[in-house]
Formats: structure tokens, C-alpha cells, sequence
């Protein structure tokens, strides 16, 4: 399996990440229909531009690159500052993301990839511990910095409205893969038929989160990886049919 088959597949407001993130989400409607409504001289800078999906999806990098820098300076995202740093227009950035919890979600996104459909290896349980494995160590510093992943992590934590957007959005998609493998096991008798496949994920994934959230380890430690190691084989032994 190579490299890019195992990449893996959310900060505030004014001045809290939780509170602020939901008052500017309501604020913003009101903000975009008034933009909508009246033409000023700040029109938005797409509209003086040839209409197209490639200008589109540059204002979508600009936007979702001036939000990370200011997560990453630690500093509150505000309408204002994405305004500034990304060069947009209000109605510009409102019409890609009605609300500020959805653009902050999906910024905190950015550097992770959606996990392409897993094989049909000959050993499923190989196969799917080297593709968590490889998955893990393949989210360096270049693809999601560690800082961006601690950030994340105490944004969500702050923000309830956050943490469901962000897994309705993101995380929920980048378990599909392991959960239709877990579900051809089960089909295929080396799994046991009365298995929970969500369960089952939740109790993988929490191998790694431990280690990452409790243990305050990093992606790349070789002795945190044998304990996930470790810990997917134990997981995985209780979810194997018995042999007779």
C-alpha cells in the first residue's frame, strides 16, 4: 500500500471559541442578506472577476488559508480578519460559508484527505492496521502540523456546535473506508456477524486519540505507535470469529 493510499483521511469569533462562534453564525445571515440586497463599493471581488469554478476555488483557498493562519497564530477568527487577510468581500465569504462554525470546521480540515477505498487484501486485518498505521505516521508536519491538531482539538472541545459540524462535515466521511471493511469481514465470515461496525471504530480510533490526546505523545513516536499497534491487535482479536 503506498503513501497516498494510507494519507488520512475544528477559533472563535470575538474572544471564545464557543459562545462567539454561534452568535457570529446568526449574525452572518442577517449580514449576508444585507449584502445581498443593496450593491456598495466594496462589491465582492468575484463578481469584477470572469465568473468560473477556477475563480471560485481560488476564493475558497484564499478564504480557507487566511482562517488557518489566523487559528495557527492562535489568534480569534473574526468576520473582520478573514475580510482582511484573504482580501474577499463579506458577501463573498458568507455566500461560501454561511456561518463562521462551518469555515473554521472546515479550515481545521485542511492538509487531511478523504481515505480512498481499501483494497481487498488477503489478510484483512493487516491490511487494516497497516492502512491506520500508515495513515497516522502520514500526518506530518508538512500535511497537518501538530499545533494545528492541538488547536483543533481544544477548538472542538470549546465549542459543542463546532465538534458536531466539523464530524458531520469531515470526520464522519474519512471512517467510511475501515467501516466497509470491518462490514466485508463480517460478510465473509472472518468477523464475528454480531459485530457493531461503529462501535468497533470508535474503539480503533480511541487506540490512537489516547495516545494523541491523553498521553500528549505526537503522530510520529515510535513507542506510541507500537502501543496503538498493540492495542489494534487486542481490539482486533475480539472482533475475529472464534476458530474451531
Amino acid at each position: 500500500m503506498t503513501t497516498t493510499a494510507r494519507a488520512s483521511a475544528l477559533a472563535s469569533i470575538e474572544t471564545d471559541a464557543g459562545a462567539s462562534a454561534r452568535s457570529a453564525g446568526s449574525a452572518s445571515a442577517t449580514s449576508a442578506a444585507s449584502a445581498a440586497s443593496a450593491p456598495s463599493a466594496s462589491a465582492d471581488l468575484d463578481t469584477r472577476r470572469n465568473p468560473g469554478r477556477p475563480r471560485t476555488e481560488e476564493l475558497d483557498g484564499q478564504i480557507l488559508a487566511a482562517t488557518l493562519a489566523i487559528i495557527d497564530a492562535d489568534e480569534a477568527v473574526t468576520v473582520s480578519r478573514v475580510v482582511e487577510r484573504s482580501g474577499v468581500s463579506r458577501a463573498a465569504l458568507y455566500r461560501r460559508w454561511p456561518s463562521m462554525t462551518l469555515l473554521i470546521a472546515a479550515a481545521l480540515d485542511v492538509g487531511r484527505t478523504i481515505p480512498p477505498t481499501l483494497g481487498k487484501p488477503g489478510d484483512l486485518r493487516a491490511g487494516i492496521v497497516d492502512f491506520l498505521m500508515g495513515a497516522s505516521v502520514d500526518l506530518d508536519e508538512t500535511s497537518y502540523p501538530d499545533q494545528r491538531f492541538r488547536q483543533r482539538i481544544r477548538l472542538v472541545m470549546s465549542d459543542r456546535e463546532l465538534q458536531q459540524a466539523y464530524w458531520e462535515s469531515h470526520v464522519s466521511v474519512r471512517r467510511r473506508p475501515i467501516e466497509n471493511a470491518l462490514r466485508a469481514g463480517i460478510a465473509e465470515g472472518s468477523l464475528r456477524a454480531d459485530l457493531d461496525v461503529e462501535a468497533c471504530f470508535d474503539l480503533i480510533a480511541g487506540t490512537f486519540y489516547y495516545q494523541l490526546v491523553v498521553r500528549g505523545c505526537r503522530f510520529d513516536d515510535p513507542a506510541a505507535r507500537a502501543r496503538c499497534r498493540a492495542g489494534l491487535e487486542v481490539a482486533w482479536r475480539g472482533m475475529e470469529c472464534e476458530r474451531i
